[in-house]
């Protein structure tokens, strides 16, 4: 059985573990990845096109001046999408949040395992933790630049904005502002340092407390290593 210290450590990682698993899971569920004002000219009047979307669905309503509102729709993005960059780049981003789930869930499974064991393979311990919380937090951060290339490179907004406009039109400008479900992404990397952080302690603590009890006969008088 794993001594109190560590069962308190590794199960302080574990909640760190299993937060940052239940926030990636609202990352991909939620649609409030953007809000993006996307303005086109036509003749007579201009028309601004509001947008809320993720990854999956989002909604846009259509305002023409002086503030009259045309209509309100929900979309799909898969569907909405017809340039293969833009689609392409939608699509790594969920491969890349999956993944960082799957991570985030062998760290929860890894940690959990310590905090009730002492696993004697060396991948099972901090190694591992290290490991699955390391590539969790780099495939979050990767999601997270991918995400505003696709919207500022590839001109994801402006692209949803023409499927939802009645009639094309000049495009103006568009302005963008990240949501809620794109800004919890970082509490996902703060959660895995800190898992990172508790285990490094207890390693670092474990080998300290090794050293100490090999240095004793390291230090002892060779006579008394012979008897």
């Amino acid at each position: 059985m794993p001594s109190r210290k560590k069962t308190s450590m590794f199960a302080s990682a574990f909640c760190a573990c299993v937060s940052s698993f239940v926030v990636i899971c609202v990352v991909l569920a939620t649609p409030q990845w953007v809000s993006s004002e996307v303005r086109f000219s036509r003749t007579g009047s201009n028309v601004t096109v509001s947008l809320k979307y993720g990854l999956f669905r989002g909604t846009c309503e259509q305002f023409v001046d002086p503030g009259l509102q045309v209509s309100q729709t929900t979309f799909q993005v898969a569907d909405a999408l017809s340039s293969a960059t833009s689609r392409g780049l939608n699509v790594a981003t969920i491969v890349v949040l999956v993944l960082a789930l799957l991570g985030s869930l062998l760290s929860s499974g890894f940690t959990c395992t310590n905090a009730v064991s002492n696993p004697y393979q060396t991948f099972l311990g901090p190694i591992g933790v290290y490991t699955w919380n390391s590539a969790c937090g780099v495939l979050i951060l990767t999601a997270m630049i991918l995400f505003p290339v696709n919207v500022e490179g590839n001109r994801l907004s402006q692209e949803l904005a023409y499927g939802c406009s009645t009639s094309q039109q000049t495009h103006l400008g568009s302005t963008h502002k990240y949501g809620y479900s794109y800004w919890i992404m970082l509490l996902v990397i703060f959660l895995n340092i800190a898992s990172l952080t508790i285990i490094y302690f207890y390693d670092h603590a474990r080998y300290s407390k090794r050293k100490e009890q090999e240095r004793p006969i390291e230090n002892a008088p060779r006579d008394v290593i012979l008897f």
